[in-house]
């Protein structure tokens, strides 16, 4: 796949992706409900060798969903690895041990797979939605965010209603989605009509019993 983006100004060239420190560096902020997200900017250095690894070695789909009364294509490229699959790199799979490792005193909330967002464009977007994994929406379950290539804005809303936040990822940045937030809370990477590179997302979920 032939890419082109923005380098960050903070990679050194030629260097491999490396993952930063996590204890100590998380920034917490509580939302309404019992929701809170984490955020760690710059969490994986030099992340533009992940990013171009990913593009080139993974295996992208285009999806279809019926909408309404006809098939559409899926605004963006996917990919899943689900619980037990090796990872398409071994920087992801550090990454998952060290949020386990991280997050370890919450209960039941290992995360076991990884589903990978390639946004090509700005037309590449998703829609409005809180995460369901498995067929537990009830419960509360933390969904972590790994971005690479150039930012995106990561809109996050209460379904309640109330003020949007909005979060700039990109370039190896990390946002954990916690507590009720996926079931009081929806977020979305909206469509732009500004000039905006390439983005690849890695979203590490648990996995609940059905």
């Amino acid at each position: 796949m032939t890419i082109a983006f923005q380098p960050s100004l903070f990679d050194q060239a030629g260097a491999d992706a490396e993952l930063e420190p996590l204890d100590g560096a998380m920034q917490r902020i509580d939302l309404e409900d019992g929701a809170w997200v984490d955020l760690r900017p710059g969490w994986v250095s030099n992340s533009d060798a992940l990013f171009e690894r990913l593009a080139q070695d993974v295996p992208w789909r285009a999806d279809r969903r019926q909408m309404y009364d006809r098939v559409v294509e899926v605004p963006r490229l996917v990919s899943w690895f689900g619980q037990g699959a090796p990872l398409p790199d071994p920087v992801l799979e550090r990454a998952m041990s060290g949020l386990n490792e991280h997050y370890r005193p919450v209960r039941d909330q290992l995360f076991r797979t990884a589903g990978l967002c390639f946004y090509r464009t700005g037309d590449d977007s998703v829609a409005w939605h809180g995460d369901r994994v498995g067929r537990t929406i009830d419960r509360d379950t933390m969904v972590a965010i790994v971005s690479v290539g150039e930012p995106r804005l990561l809109s996050l809303r209460p379904r309640s209603g109330g003020p949007v936040r909005r979060f700039p990822l990109g370039h190896g940045d990390l946002i954990v989605m916690g507590g009720s937030c996926q079931r009081t809370h929806e977020h979305a990477i909206l469509k732009t009509t500004r000039a905006v590179g390439p983005r690849i997302s890695v979203q590490f979920r648990p996995v609940w019993p059905k």
